[in-house]
């Protein structure tokens, strides 16, 4: 298919009107050619320019990739920021000692001196998209070999890239879309300079923990405020004493009016990975032998993690974020495989395939184009599934938060092949580990290690089979006839890895040999050398293969839906979703409906428990019913509330807008029935859950007392209720 073919098709499959104002997230710089319409009939006031514009401020001005993986805004001319508390975990906890445990008591910086530098912590703000495609595909056809394909095109990107930073200091990248399908330049500008203004306690920004993740209702202030700092120039900078806080071209208002049932909903973030247009092989893999693998050594490692956390406040500190981190991706993982289940994902794939199949055979032409999709996806799934599972296996079990000794060791592999080539780089190489080693050290502790040690060793023998185990590991389950908690003590002393004066002792006078004879070191570098040797180079060759056949089927699908919009899947790019706040049947004869409130908070209240274990200030306030102009109609405080927009990962800290434009919540998670929306979107149930913005600002002003913040934001609309 030539280029212009497919740029036409892809055209084409655009300019018809969505059905629906849930499912999608769109574009901003399309919203005016293809959703600002739709928008408007339901609700929205604005236009298309107010979200997105290179001529005057715009939305998109006031929304930021937040590190590498959640979404912020700002909400006041002084670049405050709010994110999730959850996205501000890691910072929070960086910060926080025994003797200062702001995840515990929370944090909040009485003045600008008062603010806490999080150095790597990035903010990343869009200053404009284009489309590209034309000239990434420059010189492209169909029958050139796939090698030169890729070569070309990344020389274009090069080029593009190149010219569209010339004279800035401004970051770019092209961006594929529709599965290389289309391609977009983004450019960015990158502030390095965040700081931490405040946090709520855990018992607050986390409440309900894990049990309530991904679950509504939900009862969470999930929230964190950081301030973006700049050079005098408001350009960014280095952190420096003398940087001022940055002053954005936009920030949201925030609103007080609150939300009821069938306001209109924006969300306008960063979702990370969405898989919409996947054939069945790929769901079915998935379901049925990834996740349940993933789910079962997740489970394990979280449950050991937790089991110490509750012995011990100091290694509560140093687990939490890990343990978090692990368990937001398990219990999704488990409420994918029962949504999928629920709605017969495979079996709505292969009917759609079957009748694209169909369609296919009605002309030779498209006989010849696509009429071998499906048995060359049979072929390769056959195969990738295995080496899937091998690959994401050993790296749970060996290198992320398994035995975390032995992921240490890895670590010491690049420097140890520099010494053994006796490379000028080792010195700088020893920095760098020495950098990552100062902050391992402070989150771990080695009987929890232990612990997880037997446990992963177990999984990993009873879930690999033999023939894709790491030579290491095999001839160590022989010495102890698979029992690993008969040697773990032995193996705990006699490693390097275990102990932090050891560790930086060998930092100090670097000995290549004893690393190389160090027990978790060989079972690292087994590990590795079997990832990199065998499994990846299989995988690479696979994904290569999937990318172009990938490719080929979204082209197909849009040529034949050329009378229906399609959006492209999630890539950590700009997006917008928008629908309204409703309710949902959550299973026969349970109806959710849209609103949370402080009430119910209290109702889950058990000082026992420390994921419920509700602060005395929080329950002074509600006993009194303190609760100021950020009360409802019926005198209690909203805390969360759902809508139908379509979100995913990276959506966390997004700014939910009402239709005026006005911040009215900041969007945290998804319902547990829908959470497979990032495979198949189920319009009865996916609900994205949001922390309503009154909740944010009673916390600010009457359980914190830091109303100077609120000070500076814009306010807007009338509140419910006046004190």
């Amino acid at each position: 298919m030539k280029k212009q073919t497919l740029t036409a098709i892809l055209l084409l499959s655009m300019l018809s009107v969505p059905a629906v104002a849930d499912e999608g997230m769109w574009i901003p710089l399309l919203i005016e050619k293809y959703n600002i319409s739709l928008m408007q009939e339901n609700g929205f006031k604005l236009t298309a320019e107010d979200i997105y514009s290179i001529n005057k401020a715009s939305m998109k001005d006031a929304v930021v990739l937040f590190g590498g993986g959640c979404t912020g805004e700002f909400i006041s001319d002084q670049g405050l920021l709010i994110t999730n508390h959850h996205c501000g975990y890691g910072s929070i906890q960086r910060h926080s000692t025994l003797e200062h445990d702001y995840l515990t008591d929370g944090f909040w910086a009485a003045s600008h001196e008062e603010e806490l530098p999080n150095p790597g912590l990035t903010v990343t703000i869009l200053k404009y998209m284009e489309d590209v495609t034309d000239r990434v595909l420059e010189g492209v056809s169909d029958d050139m070999d796939d090698s030169k394909r890729e070569a070309l095109i990344n020389a274009n990107i090069v080029k593009i890239n190149a010219k569209a930073i010339e004279g800035t200091d401004y970051l770019a990248a092209v961006r594929p879309f529709f599965l290389g399908n289309q391609y977009f330049l983004i450019v960015n500008e990158v502030f390095q300079d965040v700081r931490l203004v405040g946090a709520p306690p855990s018992a607050i920004g986390k409440f309900g923990g894990d049990t309530d993740n991904w679950v509504w209702p939900r009862h969470t202030g999930d929230f964190s405020l950081f301030r973006v700092y700049a050079d005098k120039d408001n350009k960014p900078a280095s952190w420096a004493a003398d940087n001022v806080p940055y002053r954005p071209a936009y920030h949201f208002p925030v609103s007080l009016a609150g939300v009821k049932e069938g306001d209109f909903t924006m969300v306008f973030g960063y979702p990370g990975r969405t898989q919409e247009y996947a054939p069945s092989h790929h769901i079915r893999m998935l379901k049925d032998v990834i996740y349940p693998k993933q789910v079962e050594i997740r489970g394990k490692k979280i449950s050991i993690m937790e089991q110490e956390m509750a012995k011990d406040p100091l290694v509560r500190l140093k687990y939490s974020a890990k343990s978090f981190g692990m368990a937001n991706g398990w219990k999704k993982w488990i409420g994918e495989i029962q949504s999928l289940d629920r709605m017969n994902a495979v079996e709505r794939k292969q009917a759609f395939e079957k009748e694209f199949a169909a369609w296919v055979a009605e002309e030779p032409e498209r006989i010849r184009k696509y009429g071998e999709i499906f048995d060359q996806y049979s072929e390769i799934y056959n195969s990738y599934q295995d080496l899937y599972l091998v690959n994401i296996y050993t790296s749970e079990v060996f290198f992320s938060s398994g035995a975390e000794a032995v992921g240490l060791a890895g670590r010491f592999m690049r420097a140890v092949e520099l010494a053994s080539e006796k490379n000028t780089e080792l010195d700088k190489e020893i920095e760098r580990v020495k950098s990552y080693v100062t902050g391992f050290f402070r989150n771990y502790d080695p009987s929890v290690d232990k612990k997880l040690f037997v446990a992963v060793m177990d999984l990993y023998g009873k879930n690999i089979a033999p023939e894709w185990q790491a030579p290491a590991y095999k001839a160590l389950y022989t010495s102890c006839r698979g029992d690993f908690g008969s040697i773990v003590d032995k193996l705990y002393e006699k490693s390097l890895f275990t102990d932090e004066n050891r560790v930086n002792a060998l930092l100090s006078k670097f000995d290549a040999k004893k690393v190389r004879k160090d027990p978790f070191y060989i079972l690292a570098q087994s590990a590795s050398e079997l990832l990199n040797d065998r499994v990846r180079p299989e995988l690479t060759s696979h994904n290569t293969r999937l990318e172009k056949l990938n490719r080929l089927y979204m082209a197909a699908q849009m040529e034949q839906g050329s009378d229906r919009v399609f959006y492209p899947d999630a890539n950590s790019t700009l997006r917008l979703a928008y629908g309204k706040v409703m309710g949902y049947d959550s299973r026969d004869a349970v109806y959710h409906r849209h609103q949370t409130t402080l009430t119910g908070v209290m109702e889950k209240d058990n000082p026992e428990i420390y994921d419920y274990d509700v602060p005395d200030r929080l329950r002074e306030l509600y006993e009194k019913k303190d609760f100021g102009r950020y009360a409802t109609t019926d005198g209690d405080v909203p805390v969360c509330f759902i809508a139908n927009n379509h979100t995913t990962g990276g959506n966390s800290g997004s700014p939910v807008l009402n239709a005026e434009g006005h911040i009215i919540g900041v969007n945290f998670d998804r319902a547990w029935e829908g959470v497979a929306s990032d495979i198949m979107y189920n319009p009865k149930q996916s609900r994205n859950i949001s922390l309503d913005i009154r909740y944010v600002l009673f916390l600010i002003d009457k359980f914190a007392g830091a109303g100077y913040l609120i000070d500076e934001m814009t306010l807007v609309g009338e509140p419910q209720h006046t004190p």
